[in-house]
């Protein structure tokens, strides 16, 4: 098997993910040296994927220099549990209406076409976090109705760090359209044949988000487990 800047990308950051967890659990200094050790061979191997990505013409977002992988998660280390680095966790919304047309938002820093999603906050249910979601990016209130699925963001290639994705799907229930100042450049409905070109990743959710919207029925969606687990995707 041949790796790729994907596989690199991902090994280097669970590599980082043990030794930054480890260091959140010892105060013995020689473990926390070794500890610190793996993440400059995590680091060396980050930026090994961003030659390889370069060469590759791949879309993963990576960084250039060591130092500065090793930096960032340094200074991202906590103690006890909450040094017990896990990923993060982005809540998505797929909202229709009686039209049979999914809601849209157009991101500002990159103009691209997404359904509403945000990052989970604390105190908040995921339910709670996609409606508010919705809300704050578009102006429209909406009820959940399902998961629709779990996602693995780094897996699927949207993600250079470790993120799960809870996808709802939720039908709106009013409110206007209104774009949020600071992070929607624009927002609307759009039917299954009528996606603006610059959607993202249509092709694996367009599918089963106007399935649902159309009412049927499914089980969540969840990544399969890989076999063997490290070595392929």
């Amino acid at each position: 098997m041949t790796a790729s800047a994907r596989d690199l990308a991902r090994w280097s950051e669970t590599l980082a993910a043990i030794a930054r967890t480890g260091m959140g659990f010892t105060d013995n200094l020689y473990e926390r040296e070794r500890f610190e050790e793996v993440l400059h061979v995590a680091g060396d191997i980050k930026a090994a994927a961003h030659d390889l990505a370069e060469s590759e013409r791949d879309e993963m977002i990576v960084e250039r220099t060591t130092d500065h992988f090793v930096q960032e998660w340094m200074e991202s280390i906590g103690e006890g549990v909450p040094g017990y680095v896990t990923p993060k966790v982005a809540i998505g919304a797929i909202v229709g209406n009686d039209e049979g047309e999914i809601l849209l938002v157009q991101r500002k820093d990159s103009g691209i076409w997404l359904y509403p999603t945000g990052w989970a906050d604390v105190g908040y249910s995921p339910a709670e976090v996609a409606v508010k979601e919705v809300s704050e990016e578009t102006g429209i209130e909406c009820v959940p109705r399902r998961l629709l699925g779990v996602i693995d963001g780094q897996r699927m290639g949207f993600s250079r760090f470790g993120m799960y994705m809870l996808l709802f799907h939720c039908t709106a229930v009013g409110g206007d359209l209104r774009p949020h100042p600071l992070e929607t450049a624009d927002v609307g409905w759009f039917g299954p044949s009528s996606l603006p070109e610059a959607t993202a990743g249509a092709q694996w959710w367009g599918p089963m988000a106007f399935a649902a919207i159309e009412g049927v029925d499914a089980p969540a969606t969840f990544d399969a487990v890989r076999d063997p687990i490290w070595r392929t995707d």
